[in-house]
């Protein structure tokens, strides 16, 4: 759980006593995330206690907030990690600019939370991804991986005052690993259970799930990317209201369409979704290229873009449920595999029974989406993380919260079970705000 339950009024004054230390003994720290699909900085002020232990995460989401976007620097922000050709000067502007944005977003949430930013210990910033490739390939005669984030957190030091640590991914790279995901330490903190499996499905631009088998230790964690969560569908219902709307609000546009089950079976046979875990991916596989595939096949075929739409929703739902069934989940009886899903004649990772499935991320609220889930993983309970004490909104930024605070502390916060690193890993750099 993320946050204590209320104190009795009857407690005795020892234990208000007891509570008022372990309070004033607490930090605070700030979270701020911007994902793939660039909508907003969400910022989560969140309480810590001096310990996160592998007994427990003692943490409080205190507040939480999303500041928008300048639509001009999104457009950019997209333009670039689309693969646009950009000069290494428009990279550094740009690098510098979101630095300012995001120290200045930081600024307006404290100001929201009417909390001072010298109380702050830490401020962690994931940054924006602009260009992520975990699985090496050739490059000048080696095999090279590389993750690039903007958004200068020496910047944001420099604005807010407070002590900033940025750019996580690069460090879990160097020690072979794909840089992604990072979610999976906090989700393990969090969410281990010792009587049942949980799967923790984050549905944002991209979907990604952490297995957290019964009794789990950190290395029995698994954890990757399933492959689109939101970004298809955002940028196909972006394009067919002329930018008008952003997302499909309550999967409206979807539930008008109907399934185009030739599309979806060309989609669901791309090689993504074969290869096994630890992956990650990106709009270097899901981006505007893709999207782009789906608009010619819905051109020749003379497609309704609320049928487009469907198929892209469902494409998200099959694949997260396909990738359960094919890398985690214990084999069905024959003849029990639902729909499109194929199971594969092996598996690289353990087989794991899941009791709950745990949903946060905007696909969260995206009923196509959790009806689809429910009907590809029967008998697997499905809860909003929400429902367990933590906003789905709020859940990424007040992870990088709490992996600021590990780093801060000088404490890995990268699985390497989750993401193929050969060690554990002290992620991000720590940039200190000028003396006062």
């Amino acid at each position: 759980m993320t946050s204590a339950p209320s104190l009795p009024r009857a407690l005795s004054s020892r234990a208000r006593a007891a509570s008022t230390r372990a309070r004033a003994a607490s930090t605070l720290a700030l979270g701020l995330m911007s994902g793939t699909s660039v909508d907003g900085i969400d910022v989560a002020l969140v309480r810590i206690s001096p310990a996160i232990t592998e007994n427990a995460a003692h943490a409080r989401l205190e507040n939480f907030a999303t500041v928008p976007f300048p639509p001009a620097v999104r457009a950019e922000v997209l333009r670039i990690a689309e693969g646009a050709r950009v000069s290494p000067g428009e990279i550094s502007q740009l690098n510098f600019h979101l630095g300012q944005i995001f120290g200045q977003a930081a600024l307006r949430a404290c100001q929201k939370f009417r909390l001072s930013p010298r109380r702050l210990a830490v401020i962690g910033s994931h940054g924006q991804t602009i260009f992520h490739q975990g699985r090496p390939s050739p490059f000048f005669g080696q095999r090279v991986a590389s993750t690039l984030q903007i958004g200068e957190p020496a910047v944001i030091a420099a604005i807010t005052g407070v002590t900033t640590v940025g750019d996580f991914r690069p460090a879990d790279v160097a020690v072979g690993g794909q840089g992604a995901p990072l979610v999976p330490f906090v989700d393990y903190l969090l969410y281990r259970d010792a009587r049942r499996g949980r799967a923790v499905l984050n549905i944002g631009g991209i979907a990604n799930v952490t297995i957290i088998p019964k009794g789990a230790s950190p290395q029995s964690v698994i954890a990757f990317d399933t492959g689109p969560g939101n970004m298809v569908i955002d940028a196909l219902v972006r394009r067919f209201t002329s930018g008008r709307r952003t997302y499909d609000a309550e999967a409206q546009m979807a539930s008008r369409g109907q399934l185009l089950p030739g599309l979806l079976d060309d989609l669901l046979a791309e090689g993504y979704f074969r290869q096994p875990p630890p992956k990650s991916a990106g709009r270097e596989q899901y981006g505007k290229l893709y999207v782009e595939k789906i608009l010619a096949w819905g051109r020749r075929h003379r497609a309704r873009p609320e049928d487009l739409v469907r198929t892209a929703t469902v494409l998200t739902a099959l694949s997260i449920a396909d990738a359960l069934h094919r890398w985690v989940l214990p084999p069905q009886r024959k003849g029990s595999a639902p729909g499109r899903i194929k199971r594969p004649a092996f598996s690289h990772s353990p087989r794991t029974p899941i009791s709950q499935l745990l949903v946060s991320g905007g696909g969260a609220r995206n009923p196509l989406i959790l009806a689809q889930l429910s009907a590809a993983l029967g008998g697997i309970e499905a809860l909003t993380t929400e429902s367990l004490g933590l906003p789905g909104d709020a859940k990424e930024a007040f992870i990088f919260a709490l992996l600021a605070d590990q780093t801060l502390h000088g404490r890995p916060s990268n699985l390497p079970s989750a993401t193929g690193a050969r060690r554990p890993a002290l992620l991000g750099k720590i940039c200190y705000p000028p003396p006062r």
